[in-house]
């Protein structure tokens, strides 16, 4: 049985039966370059605490699996190289070869799920990409939260994904989508699509209700809490729409595939916006970890 190595802030957030939040790792290898990428998981860490609750970061290193960083292997992960991308198909691979490996959404739902965690912070989830129906090209994050009981708080689904099939694709795996204050799906870095989302809650509390709700009755898998982005820090969709257009082009012809796609598109329309796709990135993610932090407690306290 594979090991779970807590960081000394998770061991006594349980010791002291205080909430718990998940945070993915990718955004600190893949994401952004350092030292920015250290500076922003702290900062996100620490929107988690103020929130009430505990942050823990997963990752893999060397061969073990983390739930939570200390703060020496956080700047270690921070500056490593040749780090693993990881999902549901690789994470055993990682451990079982004494690799190291940052979590995309579904791997952590399931070191989260493992370690008894049930709430998760990230960005944006993965979905159908564009052209799916000849590349088969979908992510491995809508099977997870159709089977995995985490609820994952994110700005809906990256923007260069086929949003209505991404939608479809929950609605078919039974994964309840939630938008948060307000009726519309958002976007990533914009905080509404044209799309309506399924369902709506406008406070933490019901949201931990549906959580507590769907476990009593045994149903499988996790829910979809999409949290719009800050109207603040957004780009509008009609400025982004030719940025991702051009990058989905360019991919196309150089015949980028698979796993390279994503982190491909993310810096083609980093440059496409003169780096304001990375600004509004970070306020999404912090958004999204304080409400995870409300959630969290709201969770604690109907356990309790």
């Amino acid at each position: 049985m594979t090991d779970l190595i807590l960081s000394s802030e998770i061991r006594a957030a349980r010791a002291e039966n205080r909430p718990v939040v998940a945070l993915e790792s990718t955004i600190i290898t893949h994401g952004m370059p350092h030292p920015q990428n250290v500076e922003v998981a702290r900062a996100v860490e620490e929107d988690v605490r103020a929130g009430g609750a505990a942050p823990a970061i997963v990752a893999v290193l060397a061969g073990r699996l983390h739930i939570g960083l200390e703060p020496e292997q956080l700047t270690a992960l921070g500056t490593a190289k040749g780090v693993a991308k990881l999902s549901r198909a690789d994470l055993a691979a990682c451990l079982a070869t004494g690799g190291t490996g940052a979590t995309t959404v579904a791997a952590t739902m399931i070191a989260a799920h493992r370690a008894g965690i049930e709430v998760f912070a990230t960005g944006g989830i993965g979905g159908v990409h564009r052209g799916a129906e000849t590349t088969f090209d979908i992510s491995a994050d809508l099977q997870e939260l159709a089977q995995t009981p985490v609820t994952v708080i994110a700005a809906g689904a990256k923007a260069i994904l086929d949003l209505p099939k991404t939608l479809e694709v929950l609605e078919t795996l039974g994964v309840p989508v939630i938008a948060f204050g307000q009726d519309a799906f958002p976007a990533f870095w914009s905080a509404r699509s044209p799309l309506k989302a399924p369902l709506r809650m406008d406070d933490a509390a019901a949201i931990a209700r549906a959580h507590a709700a769907r476990r009593s009755l045994g149903i499988p898998g996790g829910q979809l809490v999409a949290n719009p982005i800050p109207a603040e820090a957004e780009i509008p969709a009609e400025t982004l729409a030719p940025i991702i257009a051009q990058a989905q082009a360019d991919a196309a012809r150089h015949r980028i595939t698979g796993k390279a796609v994503t982190p491909y598109l993310l810096q083609r329309i980093y440059e496409g916006t003169g780096g304001r796709s990375l600004t509004a990135n970070i306020a999404l993610v912090r958004n999204n970890a304080r409400l995870a932090a409300r959630i969290a407690r709201e969770l604690l306290d109907l356990q309790g």
